[in-house]
C-alpha cells in the first residue's frame, strides 16, 4: 500500500516521464547498517534524484551517474556550536540525534533526517540559511520526505529560505532530464 504522504506528493507533483531510481535497499542496509524511511524508498522510486520547481533537490543512495550525489558520503554543512545549541533547544530531552541530509535548496539550506528511534519515526530538521535577525534558522518538522515536500508545496509550512508557490504547477525534473 503506497505511503499516505506519497500518494497525496503525487496529487501535487507530476512524477517525471522516465521512472524513479531503481536501488537495492537491502543491499544498502547490509552493506550501511542503515534502513531508510518507506516514503523516501517509494519517493526514489516514483521520482528519483532531481528537482522540485529548479529549487529543492533531493538526495538519493548511490545511484550511479546521479549528480544529486549518494546522501550517504554526505557529511552535510559544518554547523556551528551555536548552531547545534539553537536546534538542540528545539528538540525534546536536549539532545540532538544523529543528523543525515536528504536535501537542499538554492538558498542553500538543507534538510536532515533526525534519527532518532526508527526510520518511519524519523523527524526532519531544515537549517535555513538566510533568516531574519533573532530567528532561528531550524524549523523541526513531524513528518519525512514526502510529507515536508507536499507542506512545502502546499505553503502549510514555511520550511525554507523562499516560498515555493502554492498555486500549483509543479514540476519535478529529473536527473535523467537535466
Amino acid at each position: 500500500m503506497p505511503h499516505p504522504a506519497v500518494v497525496r506528493l503525487r496529487e501535487l507533483l507530476p512524477p517525471p516521464g522516465s521512472s524513479g531510481d531503481a536501488v537495492d535497499w537491502e543491499q544498502i542496509e547490509r552493506a550501511t547498517g542503515l534502513a531508510f524511511p518507506a516514503d523516501h524508498r517509494e519517493f526514489v522510486e516514483l521520482y528519483g534524484g532531481g528537482e522540485i520547481d529548479e529549487y529543492l533537490s533531493v538526495s538519493t543512495p548511490p545511484v550511479p551517474g546521479s549528480p544529486y550525489g549518494d546522501l550517504l558520503d554526505r557529511g552535510g554543512p559544518a554547523l556551528s556550536d551555536r548552531d547545534r545549541e539553537e536546534l538542540c533547544a528545539l528538540l525534546p530531552g536536549g539532545a540532538v540525534p544523529p543528523l543525515l541530509p536528504f536535501a537542499d535548496s538554492a538558498s542553500s539550506d538543507v534538510a536532515f533526517w533526525l534519527r532518532d528511534g526508527a526510520p518511519d519515526d524519523w523527524r526532519t530538521a531544515v537549517f535555513r540559511r538566510q533568516t531574519p535577525h533573532g530567528t532561528s534558522r531550524w524549523t523541526v518538522f513531524d513528518g519525512g520526505v514526502a510529507a515536508l515536500c507536499v507542506a512545502a508545496l502546499t505553503g502549510e509550512v514555511h520550511l525554507f529560505s523562499e516560498r515555493l508557490s502554492a498555486s500549483g504547477g509543479h514540476e519535478f525534473v529529473s536527473r535523467l532530464g537535466m
